[in-house]
């Protein structure tokens, strides 16, 4: 990792992007376990907006790997439909921002292609890539083209993320996720509420696996559902409990009780201590006397 400077991001947290924590931790789950079992291949990522996840992704990125980013950055984008997504969604992108990101964690960049998803089986062998994550454009005929292209690029095995495949904005994305699961034998392993993890291989041996991390996940709810005959797990961030506030209110009160006992017995304990002490009794035998003649003239 590169030394950290004034402005750079020190975190993933400072890192502008839409990468929740749930899949942070399942990008980590399914890369650390293709490491544990010697799963070797190259790394993709198909949109990257500011380097979030492409963070992430490189930190597993081993010796004779190549990790390869596709994303038009500041470029025009090629036809009307994805030059209006890139102005309202991506006005802030740059290549030299996603860079400087990126700088901030690693010393080496990844091999960058800055152009139109639909190129990348220009610069990536089929059946080289063991991990691919599909994040670029939202209108259907890219996806569709783009889910192809990781279904070219992934060995036997491989992992698939589409990012937005159920979004009310990105009906697009929907249609072409769920059109590779119906038709192009796309086979999910878990979803999301923001992506849909997959795989053309078999998906038994890695859900099995998943579900029992997820067992010993404290923080982390999930279910399984059958979807076309299919298993898949689905997988949320557990929410916060609400407090209950009868019960809140009944603890402060037992606090304040507690509290208040505590000073008494402390008080009961000083004065005990007073009346035993020596000044105590000579003061009270000196003034003995002149109580028992006040006493006296009352009578």
């Amino acid at each position: 990792m590169t030394s950290q400077e004034p402005g750079r991001p020190a975190s993933l947290d400072d890192v502008k992007g839409w990468f929740p924590e749930t899949d942070q931790r399942l990008f980590t789950w399914f890369l650390e376990r293709q490491d544990q079992l010697g799963e070797s291949g190259d790394l993709v990522e198909l949109g990257s907006y500011l380097g979030k996840s492409a963070i992430l992704m490189g930190r597993h990125l081993r010796d004779g790997e190549t990790f390869t980013v596709c994303d038009l950055f500041d470029s025009d984008a090629s036809d009307d439909p994805n030059r209006a997504e890139m102005a309202r969604s991506y006005a802030t992108l740059t290549r030299a921002a996603f860079e400087e990101n990126y700088r901030a964690f690693h010393d080496r960049l990844p091999e960058i292609v800055q152009g139109p998803t639909s190129s990348i089986l220009d610069h990536v062998q089929p059946e080289s890539c063991r991990f691919v994550h599909v994040d670029a454009s939202h209108l259907y005929e890219h996806v569709r083209g783009d889910i192809r292209a990781a279904q070219v690029m992934l060995r036997p095995g491989g992992v698939i993320v589409c990012d937005d495949y159920r979004s009310e904005h990105t009906p697009g994305v929907s249609a072409a996720v769920w059109e590779a699961v119906i038709t192009g034998g796309l086979r999910p392993v878990c979803i999301t509420p923001m992506k849909l993890y997959g795989t053309w291989g078999d998906s038994g041996p890695v859900q099995d696996d998943l579900l029992n991390w997820l067992e010993k996940q404290e923080d982390v709810w999930h279910e399984v559902q059958q979807v076309a005959g299919r298993r898949l797990v689905r997988v949320k961030k557990k929410r916060a409990k609400k407090p209950d506030k009868h019960k809140e209110k009944v603890r402060r009160l037992e606090e304040r009780l507690a509290a208040t006992e505590e000073s008494l017995a402390e008080t009961r304990h000083l004065l005990a201590s007073v009346r035993g002490s020596v000044s105590f009794r000579v003061g009270r035998a000196v003034t003995a006397l002149p109580r028992a003649m006040r006493g006296g003239r009352r009578r």
